[in-house]
């Protein structure tokens, strides 16, 4: 028995045809090859596997070795990675499916074992997050960072410009820049981690002009329709918060409407947590934005479908569900039960946990 719901109708995202409004989220998995960061072999299968999702979203990747925060994450800014990545494009591709790759800059949720001589992690000011990362086969406490220079920030900038440029060539559909999670666009725009008081600092204009730069640099590079953008406007993840969030992203999203990205992905609430941790007016964004809203955040069939329905999002991004079920599209249209996920093999590892959930297809008949 097939469900018949908006969430499995296409969707016209920019030039490209989603097969359903299921977006698989990115997810951080930390089995890049150590050492050079290229995706390895298992991820070609690994994207493969899950590409009946409308639009697949890659686990965060680096821009540049400074923008990584967490042991065994892929980069996008060596030719070695391109390669590893392009692998992936061309399976997904060949399965129908459409990708774009997350841009990642973690700013200080990093630690000196994972920076160039054992640097300082960079932020827009010195306060060292609460907060622990993957490194060395366990979780540490992040490392004290450093206030970036104003001399620094285009060179920032110009790592997602030539990042963009790489995900082209690796033969993405377009990428998603990470300005979400506590993480250094975020750590820019919120006044809990932004004490500068430079053009980057005070005002919410100054404290959103690095998110809205590095759009513009991507969008001069990829093309609007090929750029999307994910926030979170209310989430403590990697100790971050704002005093006025409402104002600051009412802000952002019409800066980032204007520059026409082809969509928002919007966490709400906490990420990975409860959906009204504060209050905040989603549907105002969603109001401002031109483009396409993309809703994540604890989403199953039910409140996907509601969602919908109500014309409160145009597409549904699920994570965790898609981790167990490679073909949770196919799952959750036959109200099928759903593979439960391990835990213990979401960080690091090789093919347990990663590429050996087993599909509908290939279980024995009851």
């Amino acid at each position: 028995m097939s469900r018949s719901t908006k969430l499995f109708e296409t969707y016209k995202l920019g030039p490209i045809t989603l097969a359903n409004r299921l977006v698989m989220a990115p997810l951080t998995r930390n089995r890049a090859v150590p050492g050079t960061f290229v995706p390895g072999a298992l991820a070609a299968d690994y994207y493969g596997q899950r590409a009946s999702a409308g639009l697949l979203i890659t686990e965060a990747s680096q821009v540049s070795q400074q923008g990584q925060g967490y042991q065994d994450t892929p980069g996008i800014y060596s030719k070695d990675q391109v390669a590893g990545w392009r692998k992936v494009t061309d399976k997904v591709h060949a399965r129908g499916g459409k990708i774009f790759i997350q841009l990642w800059h973690v700013g200080r949720i990093s630690h000196v074992d994972l920076q160039a001589n054992g640097a300082a992690p960079v932020a827009p000011s010195a306060i060292r997050a609460k907060g622990k990362t993957f490194v060395n086969g366990g979780f540490a406490d992040v490392s004290e960072p450093r206030a970036l220079e104003l001399s620094e920030i285009p060179g920032i900038i110009d790592d997602f410009r030539r990042a963009t440029k790489n995900a082209l060539e690796a033969g993405f559909d377009g990428v998603e820049i990470h300005g979400a999670n506590g993480y250094l666009l975020e750590q820019f725009a919120k006044d809990g981690t932004n004490k500068r008081t430079d053009a980057y600092g005070g005002s919410i204009e100054n404290r959103a002009r690095l998110m809205l730069e590095v759009s513009k640099a991507v969008v001069a590079e990829a093309g609007a329709e090929h750029t999307g953008i994910r926030i979170s406007p209310v989430t403590p993840a990697n100790d971050i918060s704002d005093s006025n969030p409402q104002a600051l992203y009412d802000h952002i999203v019409d800066g980032l409407s204007a520059l026409k990205l082809v969509y928002l992905h919007v966490v709400e609430g906490a990420t990975g947590g409860p959906r009204d941790i504060a209050p905040f007016d989603y549907a105002a964004l969603r109001k401002r934005f031109a483009g396409a809203y993309v809703a994540n955040n604890g989403y199953d069939f039910d409140l996907a479908t509601k969602v919908l329905d109500a014309n409160a999002a145009d597409l549904i991004a699920f994570g965790k569900p898609f981790i167990s079920n490679p073909d949770l599209v196919e799952r959750l249209k036959q109200g099928a039960a759903l593979n439960d996920w391990d835990k213990n093999t979401f960080y690091g590892g090789g093919a347990k946990g990663y590429t050996d959930y087993p599909t509908l297809a290939a279980e024995p008949a009851e």
